[in-house]
């Protein structure tokens, strides 16, 4: 029987809503702030950040060659650091072909609509447009029937939409015959596409530990974004690549892709995940002030106000309880 995901167990990092094992149990004694909490903001900074070294990247580099390039160097870091996990057993074979097909989902379609969406958009509203993926989390699994939201859960939703539509709404405004629109749909797309593989992976999280999941989905999405990305890899002058070129690779694939996760784990396990989701929430306020200073992207009025609506949205929705439906569905 299939779990209902928790709006307030799901954190938004710098490119999408990591789930967290509804297990997971809540802080019991711990109290004040400490060394847990300073890696909860570092992990923020470490995924705000992140959208303006994307950019920085894809200035160099195609994004095919880019997302090829830090998506197999997190897969290969990440199952070193999951089979140093000797408290739990992998997943049995069944569940890791279906971990694989998930993978291909949320690490692969996903990652490609991402890297896509951020060569033609801005930092800032990538960032925003991202915030909102809680949302697209609640909408699918209601439309699965595994979980019902009182009003006030449907409320923050619609705040969350709201906010998207007047950061979306507002790109064409912001570079006269650019192509900001078509970047911020695919981010939307390839938004909504995460939060279908975290309501598929749910169950998962029961039977599994989290690292073992990141790096089997990880390993069959940095297939197939290297089988696309051969073209352009093999294209690639490697021996121009300045030291900034390879900084943004490193640190869009381990810094986002593995130090921010384990940071986000930890959280997880000693605060709880509402406390923890609290922290990711930072990242857009994050990425909205580094992109104006590194990028000269300054936010829009229309931005401001969606960022508003997206962080009123986020606030409610956590303060509200999530309840199984008790529809019978497909997925039990």
């Amino acid at each position: 029987m299939s779990t209902s995901p928790d709006l307030r167990a799901t954190a938004t990092t710098a490119e999408h809503a990591v789930p967290v094992p509804a297990s997971e149990p809540a802080p019991g004694t711990h109290t004040g702030f400490g060394a847990t909490d300073l890696g909860l903001i570092l992990m923020a900074v470490i995924w705000g950040v992140n959208y303006t070294v994307v950019k920085s990247g894809l200035a160099v580099m195609t994004p095919l060659a880019f997302n090829g390039a830090r998506v197999a160097l997190a897969a290969v870091v990440l199952f070193a650091v999951a089979a140093l996990v000797r408290d739990q057993p992998w997943p049995e074979k069944r569940d890791v072909w279906r971990l694989l097909a998930l993978g291909l989902m949320g690490n692969g379609i996903y990652q490609l609509l991402f890297i896509f969406g951020m060569a033609h958009t801005r930092a800032g509203v990538a960032a925003l447009i991202v915030a909102a993926g809680p949302a697209w989390i609640a909408i699918i699994s209601r439309l699965l029937g595994r979980e019902r939201l009182p009003f006030l859960g449907w409320a923050g939703i619609g705040l969350q939409l709201v906010g998207v539509g007047c950061v979306v709404g507002s790109t064409s405004a912001l570079e006269s015959g650019g192509t900001v629109m078509l970047g911020a749909a695919l981010i939307a797309a390839g938004s909504i596409t995460w939060a279908a593989f975290s309501v598929l992976l749910q169950p998962y999280t029961k039977r599994a530990h989290p690292l073992h999941l990141s790096a089997i989905t990880m390993a069959s999405g940095a297939l197939l974004i290297g089988l696309v990305a051969i073209p352009d890899l093999r294209a690639l002058d490697w021996a121009s690549l300045t030291w900034k070129a390879w900084g943004a690779v490193v640190y869009a694939g381990i810094g986002a892709l593995v130090v921010a996760y384990l940071l986000f784990y930890r959280g997880v396990r000693v605060l709880g995940p509402t406390r923890t989701a609290m922290y990711g929430n930072l990242q857009p306020i994050i990425a909205l002030a580094v992109a104006a200073l590194l990028l000269n992207e300054l936010p829009s009025v229309w931005q401001l106000i969606g960022a508003a609506f997206i962080m009123a949205g986020l606030l409610l929705s956590r303060s509200v309880s999530v309840r199984p439906s008790t529809r019978v569905s497909l997925s039990r």
